[in-house]
């Protein structure tokens, strides 16, 4: 716990503070005092005033939230933004996006399409995110100089991939990445197997036994589309979640992304292991992939958290955008008008991701003693008045273009809008120097 004699690093006076925990709580006339990168204050304006403070800030009209959890995505994939749209899963991916993977992937590319992942997730008020892709340690390079939280995963699949010819070379790598960031203040490495039908039961048992040695998370594509399920039971008979808790790999530290296709067993399953699902609404809906019964999974206890996914399937990595479809869509799925509330959903966009990625000690709520990792969001606009329930208004009626500040650590990665370490200009041509090379090849 920070020092409780030091004068506070800084003390932010928005207009409203949604801690996130306890649940549904909006506190106004309140302040939030940072030091040493942590939470030292949480009081009322008057009260806070009275401590000593090297900076004071004023946020008139701006709500202050836990920053945004991004539970799912793969960052470098920003590159190929738009470049395959409107098709099937199966589609997209085999005919399209693994060529051009195959291709394209590389150090370079990782490190570039990361950047501008970054950047568009910390405009947008993400301040950690999980990321699926290849050539891990490039990425974490890449986060770890942003200044952003992250989870990174280990790609493991059949085939080979770009930065691993096999399996055990991405093990070998990964384990030393593993290794190198253990004491990492920001980024968390984990396994990412790619899905049930990418990925054999000598692999996944491998995972196994190394996720329980090093006590990392797991990370999967599990139930995205109902032909998944419907061809492992013509193989095999077994459902792809019923093979994964027959191999042991169901847990607190599984994280099952997409989960469109839940039936009971399924559902019992989910919440014997307490295992997390992390929805990703828009790149379903685009993919026409299916709905995620998130009611009836959040009603069952199930933690469920929220994911972009990677831009080549959403196409933005826009969590709040993401959280308003989320809301919108349960409700539909549900039949129910009451089902994923606002200030519920708020809390699967920052302290249940943080929870599925197992962060949620350092980040996820504001709470004295967590991670100073914020987001201020300005509800001052004429699209956002009268502000009656400023979180309804955060989520019914606002976009990312409302995000004004970002700290992770107590650090701000966002101010007034603008990215205070990324040069957005020098990532704009980057961009578009790929976009030329890959749509002229």
């Amino acid at each position: 716990m920070p020092s409780t004699t030091a004068p506070l690093d800084l003390l932010l006076l928005p207009e409203w503070i949604v801690p996130v925990e306890p649940a549904g709580v909006v506190l106004r006339d309140h302040a939030l005092g940072i030091r040493d990168g942590r939470i030292a204050l949480l009081a009322p304006r008057q009260q806070a005033l009275a401590m000593a403070a090297r900076e004071r800030r004023e946020l008139p009209g701006m709500l202050l939230a836990p920053g945004l959890v991004n539970a799912h995505g793969h960052a470098a994939m920003s590159l190929f933004r738009g470049l395959a749209d409107d098709l099937p899963l199966m589609t997209w991916l085999q005919e399209h996006i693994w060529p051009a993977e195959a291709k394209w992937v590389s150090a370079d590319f990782v490190r570039d399409g990361s950047e501008l992942a970054i950047a568009e997730q910390i405009k947008g008020g993400i301040s950690a995110f999980s990321d699926m892709y290849f050539f891990p340690e490039v990425a974490s390079e890449v986060v770890h100089a942003s200044g952003v939280r992250a989870q990174i995963t280990i790609p493991v699949l059949n085939f080979p991939v770009p930065g691993a010819h096999d399996t055990d070379e991405a093990l070998r790598r990964g384990l030393e990445l593993f290794a190198d960031l253990r004491h990492h203040p920001r980024i968390k490495v984990a396994f990412g197997p790619h899905a049930p039908y990418t990925v054999s039961d000598d692999r996944l048992e491998r995972v196994r036994v190394l996720a329980e040695q090093l006590d990392a998370g797991i990370h999967m594509h599990v139930h995205e589309t109902a032909h998944e399920v419907q061809q492992a039971l013509e193989l095999s008979g077994e459902r792809p979640l019923a093979r994964l808790a027959r191999l042991g790999l169901l847990g607190p530290r599984f994280q099952a992304v997409h989960m469109t296709q839940v039936d009971d067993a399924d559902l019992a399953l989910l919440v014997q292991h307490n295992s997390s699902v992390i929805h990703c609404p828009e790149s379903n809906l685009k993919l026409a992939s299916g709905f995620c019964p998130v009611e009836r999974l959040w009603q069952a206890g199930v933690n469920v958290a929220i994911g972009t996914d990677g831009a080549a399937s959403n196409n933005d990595l826009d969590l709040l955008g993401e959280t308003r479809t989320a809301a919108l869509l349960a409700k539909a799925v549900a039949g129910s008008a009451t089902a994923l509330d606002a200030h519920r959903a708020l809390r699967m966009a920052t302290l249940n991701g943080a929870r599925a990625l197992g962060i949620d000690d350092d980040c996820g709520s504001l709470e004295a003693g967590k991670s100073a990792d914020l987001v201020a969001f300005d509800l001052s606009g004429l699209a956002q008045q009268p502000v009656y329930d400023p979180v309804s208004q955060l989520i019914y009626a606002s976009g990312r273009d409302c995000v004004k500040h970002l700290w992770v650590g107590g650090k701000a990665l966002l101010e007034d809008g603008r990215l205070t370490r990324m040069d957005e200009n020098q990532l704009r041509d980057k961009a578009s120097a790929w976009g030329a090379r890959i749509a002229g090849a």
